[in-house]
């Protein structure tokens, strides 16, 4: 009886490499077929949202473009604020203006400088304030601070210490409480606010306006 002859060994290899090759080539076309299929069906559904939905589509479109405007305006407004404010601290953040201000004057530089310094919700409050609290604001962080401004010629006596440490237990407990001065503080004043309060005299004022920032 006549057997078939065995494949040879190299016959063997071009056998598997054609099925490897054909088995790899299906598996393409598959694939290839499925991702056609599923971006065909993405862009139907696409379609049929659009056509649902194309109001309010629309209407979102528009409140986005308004949005966006709005912040752009919002942006250049506050570095038009900004800006003028840097020009108006180059000119009267000097010893030579603010010793001839008027106290309302003063406690608006105080101002300007803590918004320079990222310093948030600053307002000036003035004679409306309680026990001598001119301006309060919030430091970049969110505390909030409670300030005094003494523009004078003469040192601040112990009893403006003792009046704004009255004021921040008080009508602002949870308020930090700062006295700016453009002179000095006596030795009793030095020592009764000392740890209590936080004392900016004529030195830290001249650093401050220099460009140095206040940190609280």
């Amino acid at each position: 009886m006549d057997h078939p002859s065995p494949i040879e060994p190299r016959e063997t290899s071009i056998v598997r490499t054609v099925l490897v090759t054909t088995g790899i080539a299906s598996g393409s076309l598959l694939a290839g077929a499925a991702g056609t299929w599923l971006l065909v069906t993405v862009v139907r559904v696409l379609i049929h949202v659009v056509q649902d939905y194309w109001p309010w589509l629309v209407g979102v479109l528009v409140l986005l473009i308004v949005l966006a405007g709005a912040i752009a305006v919002l942006n250049e407004a506050a570095k038009h604020e900004a800006d003028q404010r840097e020009e108006r601290l180059k000119s009267i953040a000097r010893f030579e203006r603010v010793d001839v201000m008027t106290g309302t004057e003063f406690e608006e530089l105080i101002a300007d400088l803590l918004r320079r310094d990222g310093y948030r919700d600053v307002a000036v409050i003035g004679r409306s304030g309680d026990r001598g609290v001119d301006i309060t604001a919030r430091t970049p962080d969110g505390h909030k601070i409670a300030v005094q401004c003494k523009r004078q010629a003469r040192k601040v006596p112990a009893d403006r210490i003792r009046n704004l440490i009255g004021a921040v237990h008080s009508t602002y407990a949870g308020h930090r409480g700062v006295l700016v001065t453009n002179s000095g503080y006596t030795v009793q004043a030095q020592s009764e606010g000392r740890g209590r309060l936080v004392l900016i005299g004529r030195e830290e004022l001249g650093s401050w306006m220099a460009g140095t920032s206040l940190v609280i």
